[in-house]
């Protein structure tokens, strides 16, 4: 006889499965940052190199090039919403998601520039982009979790 827990997701914490979606959602995310930069850098004539990704320095608003970034930054965050629902297609699990990826991006920004960041735009810019991520990949998610779930009324049986 089979029990039944009544929950409708399985709540059993899976190490493995938590890693490899972290891995992927930071992989896609660098993925999509960088069509980003490369769909705005044709427009702009910017060159190809990794300092807008994680060069603090790059983020201003003193120039066009600049702005470009911010305006990637937040392009990517909203398709990295997009990455949340699509992989962890939980709500509960975007805030700690979307926190964990930009916590990394500091750790991978320090590193490449040997250096804390030490703009205070550039963490505006990353607090809002974190908090795009987080509301929008809830929302996504909330949606796909309230969908109704389909109840067929026929019976099963012919008698």
């Amino acid at each position: 006889m089979t029990k039944y827990s009544g929950h409708f997701r399985n709540t059993q914490w899976d190490p493995f499965l938590l890693i490899s979606q972290i891995i992927a959602v930071q992989c896609l995310y660098y993925v999509s940052f960088g069509l980003w930069l490369s769909i705005i850098g044709l427009f702009t004539g910017d060159t190809r190199s990794l300092d807008p990704m994680f060069k603090y320095q790059d983020v201003n608003i003193r120039d066009y090039y600049g702005v470009s970034v911010i305006v990637a930054i937040i392009l990517n965050a909203i398709t990295g919403s997009f990455i949340l629902w699509t992989l962890t297609q939980r709500t509960k699990l975007c805030l700690d998601f979307s926190c964990t990826l930009h916590f990394f991006h500091i750790l991978f920004c320090t590193y490449y520039n040997k250096a804390f960041p030490g703009s205070i735009l550039w963490w505006i810019v990353y607090i809002f982009s974190c908090t795009i991520m987080c509301i929008l990949g809830e929302i996504l998610c909330m949606r796909t979790e309230l969908k109704a779930i389909p109840l067929n009324m026929t019976p099963k049986v012919h008698l």
